[in-house]
C-alpha cells in the first residue's frame, strides 16, 4: 500500500523536492503551504496528490489540514515537519519581534503539527507513523549569527527527545529530528531574515554580507537531500537523530569529540556534590 506523506513548508527547499520524491516513488502527498495554488509538481492525480493551506502558527489551519488528509486518504503514515525560516544577525541587532516570531514559526508551530499529527496516527487503523521534525545541524551546535535560529532549533530537539521517551511502543509512532547542514535551497537566500539595521558594536560581523557570499555555495544538494529523508522516513526502525550533509556531518562528529574532551575534564568536581552517603536507585 502507498504511504501518505504529510509535508509542511513545501513551497520551496527541501520540501519542494520531498512532495516529488514522494510521488516519483508511488506514493500519496499532502503538500501543505500558505498559498497551496502556487504549488506545481510532475505525475499528480486526483489519487496521489493534495494541496492544502497550512499556516503552521494557526491551529485552526493545523486541524483542518489534517482533516483534509485523513478525509480524503483515509491515514497519514508520515508527517515531515518542514515549515520554518531562518533568521541571521548578532543577538544584539534582532528586534524583540524577530525573535519572538522566529520562535513561533520554528518551535511552537512545529509541537502543535506534532501533537495533532500524534492523535491520528493513535487512533487510526492500524495505529503508527513516522514524525520528522526537519532541524538544522544548528540544532546541535551554536552558529554565530544564528543565536535564536539555533534556539529554535535547539528546543525542537530537546523536545522531541523527551516525547520519545512518552510514547508507548504498541502505538508504533517514531521520531527522527533530522539535522541538515547547508543546501542550495532558498533558505539561506530569499527566504532568510535579517535585522532591520546594524549594531556600532559588532563592525566585524556583517550577516547578511557573509550570508550572500555562502548562497549557492554549500555542499549539499537539495534533491539529494530530499532522497535521504525519504529513504529515513521509510526505514522499519529509524533513527532518533540524523544529519544529512557531509559539512553536517563533520560538525557532529567534532562536537561529539569534544564533549568527550570537556565532561571529564571537570569529572572530579561535577561528581563531588551529592548528599553524604546517597546511593543512586539501582
Amino acid at each position: 500500500m502507498p504511504r501518505v506523506f504529510f509535508i509542511t513548508g513545501t513551497s520551496t527547499g527541501f520540501g519542494n523536492h520531498l512532495v516529488q520524491e514522494v510521488l516519483d516513488r508511488g506514493d500519496i502527498a499532502v503538500a501543505t503551504a500558505r498559498k497551496p495554488e502556487s504549488l506545481s509538481f510532475k505525475n499528480t492525480s486526483d489519487k496521489n496528490f493534495l494541496a492544502v493551506k497550512l499556516d503552521a502558527t494557526k491551529k485552526a489551519d493545523i486541524d483542518a489540514a489534517f482533516k483534509s488528509a485523513v478525509d480524503k486518504f483515509k491515514r497519514v503514515d508520515v508527517v515531515v515537519n518542514n515549515a520554518g525560516y531562518g533568521l541571521s544577525g548578532v543577538f544584539e541587532e534582532l528586534t524583540e519581534q524577530q525573535y519572538r516570531t522566529q520562535m513561533e514559526v520554528n518551535f511552537f508551530g512545529l509541537i502543535e503539527v506534532t501533537k495533532k499529527a500524534l492523535e491520528v496516527m493513535r487512533e487510526q487503523k492500524p495505529s503508527g507513523g513516522v514524525i520528522q521534525q526537519v532541524t538544522s545541524i544548528g540544532g546541535q551546535r551554536g552558529v554565530p549569527t544564528f543565536s535564536i535560529y539555533c534556539a529554535s532549533k535547539w528546543a525542537v530537539e530537546g523536545f522531541t527527545e523527551a516525547l520519545s521517551h512518552e510514547l508507548k511502543p504498541e502505538w508504533n509512532i517514531k521520531l527522527t529530528c533530522v539535522e541538515p547542514g547547508g543546501f542550495r535551497t532558498d533558505w539561506a537566500g530569499r527566504s532568510m531574515a535579517f535585522p532591520e539595521k546594524r549594531h556600532p558594536a559588532y563592525d566585524h560581523i556583517d550577516a547578511k554580507a557573509n550570508m550572500n557570499k555562502r548562497n549557492g555555495t554549500q555542499a549539499g544538494d537539495p534533491p539529494k537531500g530530499a532522497k535521504a529523508m525519504y529513504e529515513f522516513a521509510i526505514m522499519k526502525d529509524p533513527p532518533l537523530r540524523v544529519v544529512i550533509g557531509t559539512d553536517a556531518y563533520k560538525a557532529i562528529m567534532g562536537k561529539i569529540k569534544d564533549y568527550g574532551e570537556l565532561y571529564p575534564k571537570y569529572e572530579k568536581l561535577s561528581n563531588s556534590t551529592d548528599v553524604d552517603g546517597y546511593k543512586a536507585p539501582s
